[in-house]
C-alpha cells in the first residue's frame, strides 16, 4: 500500500513515518513537506540513511495548495492513502497573522480533497486538532465528535473549515475521508516553540519558564507515538465519513507540568515566569476517545509523568539540534 503523507518532516509526520516503516513492511510513503520553518529533513536521517527504507520512501518539496504540484504528484504515484498532517499549527503565528492559516490548512486541504476525488483513493486522513471543539470548563465532561464546533483562534477556526472540507467531499463526492481530532502531543522531534519542548529545553538552559495568565490551563497530553499507532489503526479499521478523536486521558494544569518539568531537570521554581494571558486562550481541552477504542481496540500507552525523564534525556542528548533549531526560530 502506498501512503501520501504530507507535513511528513514535521513533528507528528516525522514520527508517523517512523512509525509505519518499523511496524508495517508492506507499505511505503511519498513525503510532501513544504520546509516551512517547523519542518525539518533531520527529523528523518534515519530513514533516508538506511537503505533498507529507501525503496519504500520518497521525498517531494512542495506546497500542499499548488495545485498543479499535487496534481501531478497524484498522477505519477496514484497513492492509496492521503494523510494529511500539513498545516500551520502555532496559535500564537495565527493571532500575529491568520493569512497562512487560510492558505494552508483551507486551500491546501481543499485542493488535496480535489486530487484525492479526481484520481480515486481508498482513504484520506485528514488530522485536526481539539481545538476546533473550543473550551471546556473545569466541571465539564470531555467532548465527543458529537459535540459542536466552537473554535476561538484563528489557527482553530481554519482546522474546523478543514474539517468541514473534508466532509463535505465524503457528502457530496463519496471521497472517503476521516476526520481525526487529537489533544496535545509531545515527544521526540517536537518544535521548539511548542510548551513541553519550552519547558525542557528553557530549564536546561537555566532559562525563565514563561507561563500565560494564572498557568490554570489545562491540556489533555498525549505521546506522538500514541497518536501515531491510532492513526495506522484508522486507516485499517475505521469507518469513511467519521471522526475519531485521540487523547489519552491525561489531562495536566500547564503550572503542574512546569513544576514537574523543573524537578526531572533539577531546576527551582524561581525560574517559572507568569507572562500576560494569550488572546482568546481556550481554558481546557479534554477530549473522550471511547470511540477510537470500541472500533479499533486502541489505547493510549504512556502517560506523561511516566515518561518525562525519558524525553529530558532525549533534548539533552539532542543538544546541538535543538540550538539550531532555536536559532531559527530566533530569527523566524
Amino acid at each position: 500500500m502506498k501512503l501520501l503523507v504530507t507535513g511528513g518532516a514535521g513533528f507528528i509526520g516525522s514520527n508517523f513515518i517512523r512509525h509505519v516503516f518499523a511496524t508495517r513492511s508492506d507499505w511505503s510513503i511519498v513525503n510532501l513537506d513544504k520546509l516551512t520553518y517547523a519542518g525539518n529533513l533531520d527529523n528523518l536521517a534515519d530513514i533516508t540513511g538506511d537503505p533498507a527504507y529507501l525503496a519504500r520512501y520518497s521525498f517531494v518539496h512542495g506546497d500542499i495548495a499548488d495545485r498543479d504540484l499535487v496534481n501531478r504528484l497524484f498522477e505519477v504515484e496514484r497513492p492509496d492513502v492521503v494523510v494529511n498532517f500539513a498545516a500551520e499549527s502555532h496559535v500564537d503565528r495565527s493571532i500575529l497573522d491568520p493569512a497562512p492559516f487560510i492558505e494552508t490548512n483551507i486551500k491546501g486541504t481543499q485542493v488535496l480533497l480535489e486530487a484525492a476525488r479526481k484520481y480515486g483513493v481508498g482513504r484520506f486522513i485528514q488530522i485536526s486538532t481539539d481545538e476546533v471543539y473550543g473550551s471546556l470548563g473545569p466541571d465539564d465532561p470531555p467532548f465527543t465528535e458529537e459535540s459542536p464546533l466552537a473554535p476561538n483562534s484563528p489557527y482553530s477556526a481554519s482546522k474546523a473549515a478543514a474539517d468541514m472540507m473534508a466532509r463535505a467531499y465524503f457528502k457530496t463526492y463519496g471521497v472517503p475521508t476521516i476526520i481525526t481530532r487529537c489533544t496535545n502531543n509531545y515527544g521526540p522531534y517536537q518544535y521548539p516553540e511548542k510548551f513541553i519542548p519550552v519547558m525542557i529545553l528553557n530549564a536546561l538552559q537555566n532559562k525563565p519558564l514563561p507561563i500565560y495568565g494564572d498557568g490554570q490551563n489545562i491540556r489533555d497530553w498525549i505521546h506522538v507515538e500514541d497518536h501515531c499507532r491510532a492513526i495506522v489503526l484508522l486507516i485499517e479499521r475505521g469507518r469513511a465519513g467519521e471522526v475519531y478523536n485521540i487523547g489519552a486521558n491525561c489531562e495536566w494544569r500547564n503550572i503542574d507540568l512546569a513544576k514537574a518539568i523543573l524537578k526531572v531537570t533539577g531546576r527551582p521554581e524561581s525560574l517559572i515566569q507568569f507572562v500576560p494571558d494569550r488572546l482568546g486562550h481556550d481554558r481546557r481541552y479534554a477530549l473522550d476517545a471511547a470511540k477510537l477504542k470500541d472500533e479499533t481496540g486502541w489505547d493510549a500507552r504512556y502517560l506523561v509523568q511516566d515518561v518525562m525523564s525519558a524525553l529530558v534525556s532525549w533534548y539533552q542528548d539532542n543538544a546541538s539540534r535543538w540550538q539550531k533549531l532555536l536559532d531559527k526560530l530566533s530569527a523566524s
